[in-house]
């Protein structure tokens, strides 16, 4: 097999070392070998990339270990001296009984010195910032999530029955409420007056629903738990604020995406964190949505398919297009909402959603790396697709019902002329509220 380096180098990253191996071929196909094992300190990784320097080569491979690699990534990529490739552990798995650190290195060096290695993608410093932001963003929403959970224990503990009659026990009727109960307000009928809009209809659904055991230890943790609700919603405002000021250069792009139906302003957000603005390391669409698994699996063996699950790909992106997806499944009057439904009739709402997924994924690709904007295509696109199949089906659907059908062309509708007087003047009866005697003109060919 043909070397495509001559020069390269691997590492096997570890938690307290690092063990590098160089490779240099030379005549008759002889391979020049150096091994050495460093510190992961920030001295010891600067002191690595001297070594690397001083063999004068470009290419340098290492596998993707837990968190790891991350130092290592960010010491040798500055001044652009090592073409750097991260490669999946799957990729370069070890034979059993033989698998030591200083042969993991020289593995993975013989590897990529012959080619063999697929580089995974590592985005720009800047769009690996705004991944950090907007991964914490979800954590930070999560930890909202887990204690409005905790609170709607704690009342049903107590036998507070709101969440039976308020949508939303956090919104701003129900917190306000909860703000009563933990200063120390027991009568429920004081508590309901703190009802607002519509709910203030339910006041005496709320009486009942108020009426419960509390005592001092439920306000106690009550009164900790908001402030934990209001911490925690103080720090998503403000990590909210820093993420609109990173994203002001990509405004434009923003407003595009949001032309998606069931993509907001978060969804866009992620979008440009996870996937970035060069679609040229993917190539086309097809290569991004495998890249997400957001599309069926590859498994077959002996013509027979084995599984056509998903992979795992990259969670946070998964996680934001399927939240676009069932916001897409609520929507009326859009090719994407047609799309969902004629799937999930035939493969159920799951493999629907991972459809819209696919599809969402396929025209950001296009937006991004085109700088268009979103083209609706129309709820009837798939029955336009082919009409005389829609029109058998239909027809044959009212047949079974009992009807007896029969079909003709729509005559062409003409725009209705402006009514005027006898004088010609504009007809203003409408505006007057009053019933119109004028008749309209006809249309010419009548």
């Amino acid at each position: 097999m043909k070397k495509v380096y001559r020069r390269c180098a691997g590492l096997d990253i570890h938690q307290k070392t690092v063990t590098a191996c160089v490779l240099i071929a030379k005549a008759k196909g002889e391979v020049e070998v150096h091994k050495q094992v460093f510190g992961t300190f920030t001295n010891d990784l600067k002191r690595l990339r001297r070594w690397l320097k001083d063999f004068k080569l470009r290419r340098v491979a290492m596998e993707s270990t837990g968190v790891y690699w991350i130092p290592v990534w960010n010491v040798l990529e500055r001044g652009n001296w090592f073409d750097l490739v991260l490669v999946n552990p799957l990729h370069v798995k070890a034979l059993p009984g033989k698998k030591t650190d200083q042969m993991d290195c020289e593995r993975i060096a013989e590897l990529l010195q012959y080619g063999l290695l697929r580089s995974s993608f590592i985005p720009p410093r800047e769009n690996r910032e705004l991944r950090e932001l907007l991964r914490y963003r979800v954590g930070l929403k999560q930890d909202y999530n887990r204690i409005h959970n905790r609170i709607h224990r704690l009342l049903e503990s107590a036998n507070l029955k709101l969440s039976s009659v308020v949508s939303d026990i956090l919104g701003l009727s129900g917190r306000t409420i909860l703000h009563a109960i933990a200063a120390g307000q027991t009568d429920p009928g004081w508590l309901a007056d703190y009802a607002r809009g519509s709910l203030r209809g339910k006041r005496h659904e709320l009486e009942l629903a108020l009426t419960g055991n509390i005592t001092e230890h439920f306000r106690f943790m009550l009164k900790q738990l908001l402030d934990d609700v209001q911490y925690t919603l103080d720090r998503i405002s403000k990590l909210e604020r820093v993420i609109e000021d990173r994203m002001q250069v990509h405004q434009d792009l923003i407003r595009r995406l949001c032309t998606i139906p069931g993509v907001d302003r978060i969804g866009a957000w992620t979008l440009i964190a996870e996937v970035g603005t060069d679609m040229s390391v993917f190539g086309d669409a097809a290569h991004l949505c495998s890249w997400a698994a957001v599309c069926p699996g590859n498994n077959e063996s002996a013509g027979k398919r084995q599984s056509g699950r998903t992979g795992k790909g990259n969670r946070y992106l998964r996680r934001a297009l399927c939240q676009c997806a069932w916001a897409v499944s609520h929507c009326k009057g859009n090719y994407l909402t047609a799309l969902f439904y004629r799937i999930s009739s035939r493969r159920g709402m799951k493999k629907a959603v991972v459809a819209v997924c696919h599809r969402l994924l396929t025209i950001a690709f296009h937006i991004i790396r085109d700088g268009t904007s979103y083209r609706e295509l129309g709820a009837n696109f798939f029955d336009r697709l082919q009409p005389a199949s829609t029109t058998k089906r239909l027809t044959h659907r009212l047949e079974q019902l009992g009807y007896e059908v029969t079909l003709a062309p729509r005559l062409p509708s003409y725009p209705e002329p402006p009514k005027k007087t006898k004088r010609g003047r504009p007809c203003k009866c409408e505006e007057r509220a009053l019933d119109c005697k004028h008749r309209p003109l006809q249309p010419e060919g009548f």
